[in-house]
């Protein structure tokens, strides 16, 4: 990885750079849900979540988002910006969101990778990620859009 690329941990204040980022990338986005900039600032403030990324310069080149239940760290949001892909950043976010994660005690990191996601999928399992038989990914949501 070039030396000019330095890992940040990011604020409310980067918030539009990152929902920029995701959009970049392809990532959904619940603009008046869960990725509003209301939400991303409160999941910061609750000390739960860190939000972590690669920058070239002044520029994010990616992003990802390390949090946990109090047991179990996830990691979630992971997008790297289609003109750095390939360059090692996103297994490089991947081993910082675990740094930060194991920082704060936890043994076992998880990630939701949905089934179209194979780039994702693959770079989960380079980092050392095995798929976890049995598992279903269930949800009740109180909106659509949340």
């Amino acid at each position: 990885m070039n030396a000019e690329w330095t890992i940040v941990a990011l604020t409310v204040d980067d918030y539009e750079a990152v929902r920029e980022l995701w959009e970049q990338a392809g990532l959904p986005i619940k603009a008046n849900g869960r990725d509003s900039r209301e939400q991303f600032a409160g999941q910061l403030a609750g000390g739960f979540q860190k939000v972590l990324g690669v920058r070239l310069g002044d520029r994010l080149a990616g992003v990802v988002v390390a949090t946990h239940d109090g047991r179990k760290g996830w990691i979630n949001r992971l997008a790297v910006h289609p003109e750095f892909r390939r360059q090692g950043l996103g297994f490089r976010l991947i081993a910082e969101a675990e740094r930060a994660l194991h920082g704060q005690g936890l043994q076992v990191i998880a990630a939701l990778i949905e089934d179209w996601n194979t780039p994702s999928l693959a770079l989960f399992e380079r980092a050392g990620f095995v798929e976890y038989p049995g598992i279903h990914y269930v949800t009740k949501r109180d909106r659509r859009d949340v």
